[in-house]
């Protein structure tokens, strides 16, 4: 099949090794349109330049930055509140998980997924993806199943044709499964980025970190980004 006949898809594409994976299984099986957000966090422009890079690789058809101002004016979160400090994951990793984290940006996925859903009216795309991941995770409400399948239902109710679905192909995996499968399909780790701090070298300490080495450590495989600590 041709890329012209590929059915489209938008990937909601954040630059870290989740939505590295998911860009590149959506390129697979779709035409893509990927979707960045600049939403005033602490590696905006790292996360960009990440974004930007995975998506070149993949070989999306089309990138869109889009900013939005509301998380930073709100605060709360230590992603967007520079008076909030990103902590060190636990020193048992066993802990990761059982609380929602300071690192937690309130609601911030209905926002993405609300822009990304709104491109896909318009492009005729029927498929919003995204690499929402509920184990080996932080622990975020919006990464939950559940929560999928309710916007699903916004979705049907408020859409023209009511046929847009998200998909969440990565939620039920654990990250070293994740891992392993982006070996298999080629994804471009080398340029994805998950630190929550830091912007020339990841620091290897706050949770996003651990659990992506933890993740890597877990499926045989080297991570190919710089760390700070490790």
């Amino acid at each position: 099949m041709s890329m012209s006949e590929r059915a489209r898809a938008v990937v909601c594409l954040s630059g870290g090794m989740d939505s590295c994976v998911c860009a590149a299984l959506a390129a697979r099986d779709y035409e893509v349109y990927a979707v960045h957000f600049g939403y005033g966090q602490r590696t905006e422009a790292r996360e960009l330049r990440s974004a930007e890079a995975v998506a070149t690789l993949v070989g999306v058809k089309e990138f869109m930055h889009l900013k939005m101002d509301l998380f930073r004016r709100i605060g709360g979160s230590a992603l967007t509140d520079p008076g909030i400090a990103v902590p060190q994951a636990p020193a048992e990793e066993a802990q990761i998980g059982t609380e929602i984290p300071v690192t937690y940006v309130p609601f911030r996925n209905a926002h993405f997924l609300s822009a990304a859903v709104s491109w896909a009216e318009v492009l005729g795309a029927k498929k919003v993806l995204i690499g929402a991941v509920e184990q080996d995770s932080s622990g975020y409400p919006d990464c939950r199943p559940a929560y999928y399948d309710a916007f699903n239902k916004l979705i049907e109710a408020g859409t023209k044709e009511g046929d847009i679905r998200v998909v969440t192909p990565l939620i039920a995996m654990r990250k070293s499964e994740i891992v392993r499968l982006g070996v298999e399909l080629g994804a471009p780790f080398h340029v994805s980025w998950s630190c929550y701090s830091g912007e020339e070298k990841a620091c290897g300490v706050c949770e996003s970190c651990v659990l992506r080495l933890r993740a890597f450590r877990e499926a045989g495989a080297a991570d190919p980004i710089p760390y700070a600590a490790a």
